[in-house]
């Protein structure tokens, strides 16, 4: 899927991943915005120009080599503007969040904060930053991946920091917030504040949470102002053709010029531009790239159709199937026993 496009910008119910991001930041009163950008750095300004299409005005800073998220982080303030003591927003790319972002940067400046993190709970926290936090929101440690977690709520990926703070981050050297600058803060005595909350928040770090933040974009799950359309079952772009006798469920996504047969039945999947679906193909919680074709008889499952792949007929591919892209799968050959 990110073969020729960085993750923060596939199509994500309709529009580039980030879209979303920079709409609601918009929302809550960000106004300018700094990319730190490295793979394909140029398709982010081809993408995005210089904002105004969100009435955002935005700067492109470009890593040459991979400097962690601090470095990124710190590499990017070069096209700051704002005064030491000002509270920068920084977000990951790869998170969906409908927190109050307005409300987080009032806690950071209300508690004078060195860094202010937004905090969500999972089930499963080995998996992210474990942050314990006291009765007054103080961060007490920030344990990066640990097989034990000492409480479910996690880095939520969304910090509030002093501009200052970022400055003293070393320059053009590899530095891990998660790992050097959160630790060192805390243990020199800093405040660094935790804002948890428990509204809507996905990790789109896998194929599987890429389609379920979609689908949960198209119906609703979670506002976007950058949503091309009002929240439903399903959402069709321009150009889309869609049988009347297709059925689209769960948040489906149909892409410009994608093609959706008589019968077909696509629930919770994206259909990128350009994709031809057969008459009478079962779809679900599936990826098809763009300009695939998908031939009559085939059932798809959490599987992940690359850009102008073929799937021949009769084929069945479930439980996490891989198709690469341009790859040409023949028709399925469908035996029989000599006694039926």
């Amino acid at each position: 899927m990110t073969l020729v496009t960085p993750k923060p910008l596939l199509p994500t119910a309709g529009v580039p991943f980030l879209a979303h991001q920079l709409a609601r930041a918009r929302a809550f009163g960000v106004r300018r915005i700094v990319f730190a950008t490295a793979y394909r750095a140029a398709m982010f300004a081809d993408a995005f120009g210089d904002g105004s299409a969100f009435d955002l005005e935005i700067e492109y800073v470009t890593e040459d080599t991979p400097l962690g998220t601090g470095g990124a982080i710190r590499n990017a303030a070069r096209a700051l503007t704002c005064p030491p003591d000002a509270p920068v927003l920084v977000l990951n790319g790869d998170i969906l969040s409908g927190h109050d972002i307005r409300a987080q940067i009032d806690l950071h400046l209300s508690g004078d904060a060195a860094v202010t993190l937004h905090l969500t709970e999972v089930e499963d926290a080995s998996r992210f930053g474990c942050v314990p936090i006291d009765e007054d929101g103080r961060v007490l440690a920030f344990l990066e991946k640990t097989p034990n977690p000492v409480t479910n709520r996690i880095n939520a990926g969304c910090y509030v920091f002093r501009r200052s703070v970022i400055d003293s981050i070393p320059p053009d050297q590899v530095v891990s917030v998660e790992r050097e600058t959160f630790p060192t803060l805390i243990e020199s005595g800093d405040r660094v504040l935790g804002f948890a909350d428990s509204t809507y928040w996905l990790d789109v770090g896998t194929p599987a949470a890429f389609i379920q933040g979609s689908s949960d974009l198209v119906r609703g799950a979670l506002a976007s102002p950058a949503l091309p359309g009002s929240p439903g079952d399903s959402l069709l772009l321009p150009g889309a053709i869609v049988s009347p006798e297709a059925k689209l469920t769960g948040g489906t996504v149909v892409g410009t010029g994608a093609t959706i047969g008589a019968g077909a039945l696509i629930r919770g999947s994206v259909i990128a531009d350009g994709a031809t679906i057969a008459p009478g193909v079962i779809i679900t919680s599936s990826v098809i790239g763009a300009h695939a074709t998908i031939a009559a008889g085939n059932v798809l499952r959490d599987a992940i159709i690359g850009d102008n792949a073929n799937i021949g007929p009769n084929n069945e591919l479930t439980s996490g199937a891989r198709i690469w892209p341009g790859i040409t799968l023949p028709e399925a050959a469908i035996r029989f026993s000599s006694d039926a």
